[in-house]
């Protein structure tokens, strides 16, 4: 129990102060007793094994002038970006109108389809199985176009 609370301390203070470089090693009596070391002349006897501590370390990368990109970093010209801007907000618009128009298209076919009563369809329920498929596509447009209008938004 001393050997492991001594590693433990062994390992926060070893990450505290940056990667551990002494080798750790675990050694077993021939009783059983457990003891973690760094020492290598009390690994050398026998039931001794070195183990692997790989410290947990994330480091942030270079920032460069600024603090907002590495000093290498290509950067795009601003009337660059706003063409690019211009061209994505014309393409989410043509995006938006044909969307418009697939939901128009859609409601009707649903339309449609509630206003038919098969034969077959003596119970309510068999009707809205078969008009489930439209709903669930005038529902699909109807997201895409609740999304494109977001993307719209959200352009500078």
């Amino acid at each position: 129990m001393l050997a492991m609370r001594s590693l433990l301390a062994l390992l926060v203070l070893g990450t505290g102060a940056g990667p551990l470089h002494a080798d750790i090693y675990k050694c077993v009596s021939p009783n059983g007793e457990v003891l973690f070391t760094s020492d290598r002349n009390e690994a050398k006897k026998p039931g001794c094994t070195q183990i692997t501590v790989t410290p947990n370390v994330v480091s942030s990368p270079p920032v460069g002038k600024g603090g907002a990109s590495p000093g290498g970093f290509p950067k795009v010209a601003p009337q660059v970006q706003q063409q690019r801007d211009n061209d994505r907000k014309k393409i989410l618009e043509t995006e938006l109108i044909n969307e418009e128009k697939n939901l128009q298209a859609a409601k009707r076919e649903l339309a449609e389809q509630e206003n038919i009563r098969l034969g077959s369809e003596r119970n309510a329920q068999r009707m809205l199985d078969r008009i489930e498929p439209y709903q669930k596509k005038v529902k699909l447009h109807e997201d895409n176009i609740a999304n494109l209008k977001k993307e719209l938004g959200n352009i500078r």
